[in-house]
């Protein structure tokens, strides 16, 4: 009798862990712009770090490697972002993807410039950012 409820209960924990396997699967297909987006995150890393290696941009004062990539990254989730909205069923990310870019792009010029005057113009940018998602229709 145990072992006839030993394979039971396996067979129900094979079944939910194929289920989980489908629906990530399922999750991966249908937002093919999340997997544009990381495939343009880990390019823009590769790009900054084979100008770094190879020693592409040494001779400019401003070319620092990591505030670089944050600016890229924050760019390109922006781009993600304006996608999303544009996208029906897709604009509950929208607000979301493009704070985090404004934070990303606050942080790389940040650091790049100082925080002075881009800390400010980024709070503004994601205030902005509430308050336009607050009143546009999410579907």
């Amino acid at each position: 009798m145990a072992e006839k409820e030993y394979r039971e209960k396996e067979e129900k924990e094979e079944k939910r862990t194929e289920k989980e396997e489908k629906g990530r699967e399922e999750k991966w297909r249908s937002d093919p712009i999340n997997a544009v987006t990381w495939a343009a995150v880990l390019v823009w890393l590769g790009l900054i770090l084979l100008a770094r290696t190879t020693g592409f941009m040494d001779g400019y004062d401003w070319w620092d490697p990591w505030p670089i990539f944050l600016l890229g990254w924050g760019v390109i989730m922006l781009v993600q972002a304006v996608v999303r909205g544009l996208t029906p069923g897709q604009r509950w990310w929208a607000p979301g993807n493009m704070i985090f870019g404004f934070i990303l792009i606050g942080v790389g010029l940040g650091l790049l410039y100082g925080w002075g005057f881009i800390a400010p113009v980024v709070l503004f940018a994601i205030a902005a950012t509430i308050l336009f998602s607050a009143f546009v229709k999410k579907k």
